[in-house]
């Protein structure tokens, strides 16, 4: 093969390079443009888990998803939180752009129906993003939930508290996150992706509107002392009777 014909075919969309990001067959759009040149498909990926480790609660982690969160909504599908540390602040929610009647809190008992349901939204069709805050650990568990994730095709993230140490082999990608001495931005760290590695972290500035660079309201990622903060929240409770079908 002469060197003109091998250049010719390395350049076909098809063919991966080991120094880029893998091609990602389903991607969502983070709103960022920084953090999309690092995903692979440049976005987060669909139908994947993505592990994030957060160094600290309140510098801007939630802010980050929610661009996506909104074009979730806007794509006809329902966004839910499974076991969030903190009662979500409803107004700040609906002031980004989410559309409370597509977004569901479920609160659980223990850890175990956190998982269960955490499993069911991934798996529901008309789910198209779920979270979780949880410290599994057990590799079998979250290869149950990464196929979960698959056959929903859901965007699923797993939130690894300040102390919860990541590492779940399962997820395709993990990210480090922490904040900056410039107000308002967060340093993304990716800590496996598929696809090279990448020895800096991105600057992502959370504190504007990733579409129209306005400031976001207050709230979001803090937390609220009232106990009426989550009223105009849709509020679940994973059903004890089903403790059986836990993962």
């Amino acid at each position: 093969m002469t060197h003109a014909a091998l250049a010719t075919l390395l350049a076909h969309p098809a063919i991966w390079h080991g120094d880029d990001c893998a091609p990602e067959p389903a991607a969502l759009p983070s709103g960022y443009a920084a953090l999309d040149a690092a995903l692979p498909g440049r976005g987060w990926p669909q139908g994947a888990l993505t592990e994030m480790i957060v160094e600290r609660e309140g510098i801007g982690e939630i802010r980050l998803t929610l661009p996506a969160l909104v074009r979730v909504q806007a794509d006809g599908h329902d966004v839910v939180w499974i076991a969030p540390p903190h009662r979500p602040y409803a107004p700040a929610l609906a002031a980004a752009g989410l559309d409370l009647a597509r977004f569901y809190v479920v609160r659980c008992a223990d850890p175990k129906e956190a998982l269960w349901a955490y499993e069911q939204a991934l798996r529901a069709p008309e789910c198209g993003a779920a979270f979780v805050w949880h410290g599994v650990r057990d590799e079998r568990l979250l290869r149950r939930l990464q196929v979960a994730a698959r056959e929903g095709r859901t965007w699923g993230v797993l939130w690894r508290r300040p102390g919860q140490a990541g590492g779940a082999l399962a997820a395709p990608l993990r990210l480090g996150l922490a904040a900056t001495e410039g107000a308002g931005t967060l340093a993304v760290r990716v800590l496996k992706r598929r696809g090279a590695e990448l020895p800096h972290p991105v600057i992502v500035d959370v504190a504007k509107d990733a579409a129209r660079d306005v400031p976001r309201p207050p709230g979001i990622d803090g937390t609220r002392e009232s106990p009426r903060e989550a009223d105009t929240l849709p509020l679940r409770r994973a059903p004890a009777t089903e403790k059986e079908s836990h993962p």
